[in-house]
């Protein structure tokens, strides 16, 4: 894996990281020993980043990461958390400075920390990014030792573009995967210039870059590929990437083509987005330890050539980009 710096902070970090959303909840039956099992085979592998939040499993992943980086010992990857999700309704007038520091506070216990290494406002409401108080509170969580760096994830680029105006945001997630490409239009080129990380999420698109996902296929009830479909508990932009299923699964036909021999789908889907030299890590999820080993190798493809970028391209201008390009 190459390493790079985390933007302006001092951290350094694998292009491929852990996304821990799976280990917590929401994505169907997965148990604390085959999330643990994936969460140890990514670390053998060398990966050095790892992303959850507050709300995944109701602190569940952030215990079960706590966990197993004290029994491994050693060197500590990067952890980055989120905070905000936990206000119920998620409304811009709750991000005060007092519920900020409750959210971290529980983050810092659940992750067994004296300070989080990186904690990101979780997709919050657009009018959080025009309140300078927001960002002056996690300034002053930040002087006081309680965080070492703060970021935001956002579901749309324009979020994006408004959060970077902030001198202290360090770091924006983003969706940027195949079937999601407007990103690299004009956000990256920012973000560069200002020396933001980029922390690429939902790479597989829910899995459905994965290339195993059919027609056929059951999502338990409480996978939000089941319950979130069409929105109906959070942003649908976070469920196959905003996609509608069965043009989704006409576009991977397409992709697969273009899969080299002996690769997966899902490392190629992976090392696509690695061709971005704007992309600081991405944070593909794993369900066990297979699937991180898997998503570890898409660091060893080589890489894509000209022609195969174009025709991706291409497969996202035709089929993706009327539904997603100008909503996210």
């Amino acid at each position: 894996m190459k390493h790079h710096a985390f933007g302006r902070m001092p951290f350094t970090v694998t292009n491929v990281g852990f996304g821990a959303w799976q280990i917590g909840g929401s994505w169907g039956d997965i148990s604390e020993a085959d999330g643990r099992a994936a969460l140890n085979a990514a670390l053998d592998a060398g990966m050095t980043f790892i992303d959850t939040a507050d709300v995944y499993g109701d602190g569940r992943s952030e215990k079960i990461i706590a966990d197993v980086l004290k029994t491994r010992g050693g060197e500590r990857p990067m952890v980055a958390t989120k905070a905000g999700r936990r206000l119920n309704p998620h409304v811009a007038e709750g991000y005060t400075k007092v519920n900020l520091e409750g959210f971290i506070d529980r983050s810092l216990t659940n992750l067994a920390v004296d300070s989080l290494d990186l904690v990101q406002l979780h997709c919050p409401p657009r009018d959080v990014l025009y309140q300078p108080e927001v960002f002056g509170a996690l300034d002053a969580l930040q002087k006081a030792g309680k965080i070492k760096g703060y970021g935001v994830s956002v579901e749309k680029v324009e979020d994006a573009l408004k959060a970077i105006e902030y001198p202290g945001v360090v770091s924006i997630q983003i969706i940027y995967n195949i079937f999601r490409q407007r990103p690299d239009h004009l956000f990256f080129q920012e973000a560069r210039r200002r020396n933001v990380a980029i922390i690429a999420r939902v790479p597989l698109a829910s899995g459905l870059l994965s290339g195993k996902i059919t027609r056929d296929t059951h999502f338990a009830s409480d996978d939000h590929r089941n319950f979130n479909r069409n929105g109906e508990a959070f942003d649908v932009g976070e469920t196959f990437a905003g996609v509608p299923f069965e043009v989704g699964l006409q576009a991977v036909e397409e992709v697969r083509k273009l899969v080299p021999g002996g690769a997966t789908m899902a490392a190629f889907a992976l090392r696509w987005i690695l061709m971005s030299d704007a992309v600081t890590v991405v944070i593909p999820g794993a369900r066990n330890a297979e699937q991180a080993k898997g998503n570890a190798a898409a660091t060893d493809l080589a890489p894509l050539s000209a022609d195969v970028m174009a025709a991706t391209r291409q497969i996202y201008e035709r089929l993706i980009a009327p539904h997603v390009h100008q909503r996210w």
